[in-house]
């Protein structure tokens, strides 16, 4: 007997299950040689499925042999559906077949373990219990499972540092809320009516009063000024707007600068704010120089020529043009 020699040295119980495991091996190369003589077989045979074919060659070729000769189409169309229907057949029973082989084969598996597992080895019994107690273990898990039901979240922990894209997506839509709002309030400052009193200055103050919008840039500002002024001063109607210059607190501001600008910002000038253009005095009790004081003067309208001119000469001496950036000394100014 192969595998059993002059030297073996063994129980009779292990000499049993060599010659179960050579017959077992037998069994599986007997088996092998039906599955490779039925393949053979199934060459010769006359179906459509070949080996290596894929489904659109093996239609081609089943319809070469079908159509030998003039056919017409309705003849054509016919056979084409018929072996078509033939090749699907073809296939669910192949498929039910390597189907059936795989779950004899699964079987016969399981009868080797349950025959390999009645086996009286030394450390069967351990596995076997250990078997045990997993089964044991997963039946508890699942009956913890169904007693405490689904896992859920703990309202009571603090979340609010992690990240949401819900509470996100609120946090932005908010956003935009109050951004769109506030571009509406300030497009209504914009549109607000704004009293200017302001001076034409030739030398001499000619105080008048006008009416403008916040959103108005000193260019419209002064439009609206020569305008007003033209009737009475021929100076004013020979020239243009870009050769007009307003002075408020001894500080030239540049025709592209709005009123919104100044009112928003709070801006000052050498003597007083920049953001109120009516005029009135702060009174106080005592001179406190740490104080800043709220005195608005009125702004004067200048003619470009008559500044250049005289720009040497108090109080054009002390003009200096807007920014935005610098901070102005505090003093006061006599007259408009």
């Amino acid at each position: 007997m192969s595998g059993m020699g002059d030297g073996y040295v063994g129980t009779a119980q292990d000499a049993v299950r060599i010659r179960k495991l050579e017959k077992q091996r037998e069994a599986e190369r007997r088996k092998i040689q039906e599955l490779k003589d039925k393949s053979a077989s199934a060459k010769g045979q006359p179906g459509l499925l070949q080996f290596g074919k894929s489904r659109a060659e093996i239609l081609e070729h089943a319809l070469k042999k079908e159509t030998v000769g003039l056919v017409t189409r309705e003849e054509y169309v016919e056979k084409r559906i018929n072996i078509r229907n033939k090749i699907e057949e073809e296939e669910k029973e192949k498929l039910q077949k390597q189907q059936q082989e795989e779950e004899e084969l699964q079987l016969k598996k399981r009868k080797q373990r349950k025959t390999k597992g009645s086996s009286r080895l030394s450390f069967a019994d351990d596995i076997e219990n250990g078997s045990e107690e997993e089964d044991c273990e997963n039946e508890t898990l699942q009956s913890k499972r169904l007693r405490h039901g689904k896992l859920g979240k703990d309202p009571t922990v603090e979340t609010s540092f992690l990240p949401d894209s819900e509470r996100e997506a609120e946090e932005q839509a908010e956003r935009e809320r109050l951004q769109r709002q506030w571009f509406l309030e300030q497009e209504q400052i914009r549109n607000e009516p704004l009293q200017i009193t302001y001076s034409y200055w030739d030398g001499a103050g000619h105080r008048r009063v006008i009416l403008a919008r916040k959103g108005d840039k000193i260019g419209d500002f002064l439009r609206s000024v020569q305008q007003q002024l033209a009737p009475e001063f021929r100076e004013i109607r020979t020239t243009s707007v870009e050769n007009l210059i307003y002075v408020k607190e001894d500080v030239i501001i540049p025709h592209q600068h709005s009123f919104y600008e100044l009112i928003i910002n709070k801006a000052r000038g050498k003597s007083g704010p920049l953001f109120h253009f009516d005029v009135h005095e702060d009174v106080r009790t005592t001179a406190d120089a740490t104080i800043e004081k709220d005195e608005s003067h009125a702004g004067k309208v200048v003619e470009r020529h008559w500044y250049e001119k005289n720009k040497h000469i108090f109080p054009a001496s002390r003009w200096e043009i807007y920014d935005p950036t610098k901070k102005w000394e505090r003093y006061t100014i006599h007259g408009d």
